[in-house]
């Protein structure tokens, strides 16, 4: 056992692709919605998360994908969610920009 772990406590191993994880509020004011329709998809089954100290953390992309296999909240992201800022964002740099064109023109 190593000297500074405790009994019964596991290391997490550092990962290339770590998990986020997001509170109910955080994942309603992102994607538009309200709190409970969070939650309602949550006691469904639809998003995976893991309690901690007594509160939800959200899987995000569980979020992710329940976002985008539903319309309506794919549009409230769309409109009233973190989408509604996507215009204004300006990315030059050609390998994260969503269109070449687009870095192009600036």
């Amino acid at each position: 056992m190593d000297p500074g772990s405790r009994p019964g406590m596991t290391k997490l191993k550092t990962m290339a692709n770590p998990i986020i994880r997001v509170a109910v509020s955080e994942a309603s004011r992102l994607f538009g919605v309200s709190s409970k329709t969070v939650r309602r998809a949550v006691a469904d089954g639809e998003i995976t998360y893991v309690v901690v100290r007594g509160r939800y953390k959200l899987n995000f992309e569980s979020l992710v994908r329940w976002s985008q296999e539903r319309p309506k909240v794919r549009n409230k992201l769309a409109r009233q969610g973190i989408g509604q800022f996507v215009d204004r964002w300006k990315i030059k740099n050609r390998l994260y920009s969503p269109n070449p064109k687009t870095a192009e023109k600036e």
